[in-house]
């Protein structure tokens, strides 16, 4: 054997050795979670980032069934088979996961300071010492509207609410089109994109949200009768037979160009954007009158948390600080109109749409759903509640003053607010 190729041989050996141990010293991190749409992103664009700038940790993300995900995860944790990262769903199913001690605690993981105490409720103790996953993504509410139609009819887009019904009564008495797309059939929607849109004008966000949590506003205050009120009024404008409307029919009605306006949920966009063949515009919630200050509700949607049983809990957190960076939170609120980044740092959206919603942060002050922190514990659920009291308002089976008693009543059989 000549001396060359001795060397070579031993050259070659040594690199051989040398990246077995390397690729043996990789740590991969799984990634659980529901978004089974997600799974494009996360392999082409999220992952290759995390992973381009972090040699040494792989990222694996494993969704399942949005509607599995619960049940099936709390079995993997429960046996100790589920992955490093947990995708973490708002309020009560995570915070339960963190006192079974299953989700570690992330307070003082770096980049938690980018959050600000609103976008980390959902996924905090109820007094807000602890928070246990990063928030990820919210979801903002407001109308999506045909501008078309708007541009046909001369209306400019309302910002008081006598504004508002002056525009949806000149679309109906044109005729071309349904003054607004919704219906009442599956209940949540006339809650969700109904009551829960236009009501934190009334009860003035945070501070009214916190009050009945505290026990110092009741659900009989004028401040949250006020939007049943105007719900009342939103039935002469959805067109005929919107009591046996579904969510569904609502898209279809709007997208295919039949409705001038539709009570939103941002995650819209992006169905909105490939369906509907007309320019659309979006606007916030129409305040009371000129001067008032404005609220709406950028409801926390989703985060991530570390199982506390993961073997790799250091490059875990490592991650999460990376989740908590704004090179994240530009790549997902991008990837997925509709889907805005908590972190402090405002993000740029590129979908116009996206970034209409987005905008009204600026001037607007955020606040979360009313039933979802605390409220909704116990037996009758006060947000299954809501549901079937906003879509009984709009239907006219019962007054707005009713509709709040029965609320109140049913939180007063078993809330008792902590002293």
């Amino acid at each position: 054997m000549t001396r060359n190729l001795t060397k070579a041989l031993l050259l070659g050996a040594s690199l051989f050795s040398y990246s077995g141990m390397a690729s043996a010293a990789d740590v991969t991190l799984t990634i659980e979670s529901w978004r089974n749409d997600d799974l494009a992103i996360w392999k082409d664009k999220l992952i290759p980032a995390f992973e381009a700038k972090n040699p040494g940790i792989k990222l694996v993300f494993q969704p399942m069934a949005p509607t599995e995900y619960n049940a099936a995860l709390n079995a993997k944790l429960e046996s100790g088979s589920a992955g490093d990262l947990i995708t973490c769903r708002p309020f009560d199913a995570s915070l339960e996961l963190f006192k079974k001690g299953y989700l570690g605690d992330l307070t003082k993981n770096p980049g938690m300071e980018n959050f600000s105490d609103v976008a980390k409720s959902a996924w905090s103790t109820d007094d807000g010492a602890s928070t246990f996953c990063v928030p990820m993504a919210s979801v903002i509410h407001g109308f999506i509207y045909n501008k078309d139609a708007f541009d046909s009819l001369k209306i400019e887009v309302p910002k008081t609410q006598a504004e508002f019904f002056a525009a949806l009564d000149k679309i109906k008495a044109d005729g071309t089109y349904v003054p607004m797309a919704m219906g009442t059939k599956d209940l949540w929607e006339a809650a969700t994109m109904g009551y829960q849109n236009i009501g934190p004008n009334y009860w003035k966000g945070e501070e009214g949200r916190l009050a009945l949590i505290k026990g110092e506003q009741k659900l009989t205050d004028p401040d949250w009768v006020k939007p049943f009120e105007v719900l009342a009024k939103w039935k002469d404008y959805l067109g005929d037979g919107f009591e046996a409307q579904t969510y569904p029919d609502s898209q279809n009605l709007f997208t295919l160009g039949r409705a001038a306006i539709y009570p939103a949920g941002s995650w819209e966009i992006s169905g909105f954007n490939t369906q509907a063949q007309f320019k659309m515009g979006a606007f916030p919630p129409p305040v009371e009158k000129e001067g008032d200050a404005c609220y709406i509700s950028d409801h926390t949607d989703i985060g991530m948390g570390v199982n506390a049983k993961s073997k790799h809990p250091e490059e875990a957190a490592k991650f999460l600080t990376w989740v908590s960076s704004p090179e994240f939170a530009d790549l997902y609120a991008n990837a997925l109109p509709g889907f805005f980044s908590l972190n402090k740092t405002a993000v740029k959206m590129a979908d116009p749409l996206a970034q209409e919603f987005v905008s009204w942060r600026e001037k607007c002050k955020p606040t979360i759903r009313s039933t979802y922190q605390i409220l909704s514990r116990g037996t009758p659920n006060l947000e299954n509640d809501t549901w079937v009291e906003s879509a009984n308002v709009i239907n006219g089976t019962d007054t707005p003053a009713v509709a709040a008693e029965k609320l109140q009543k049913g939180l007063d059989g078993w809330y008792k607010p902590a002293k």
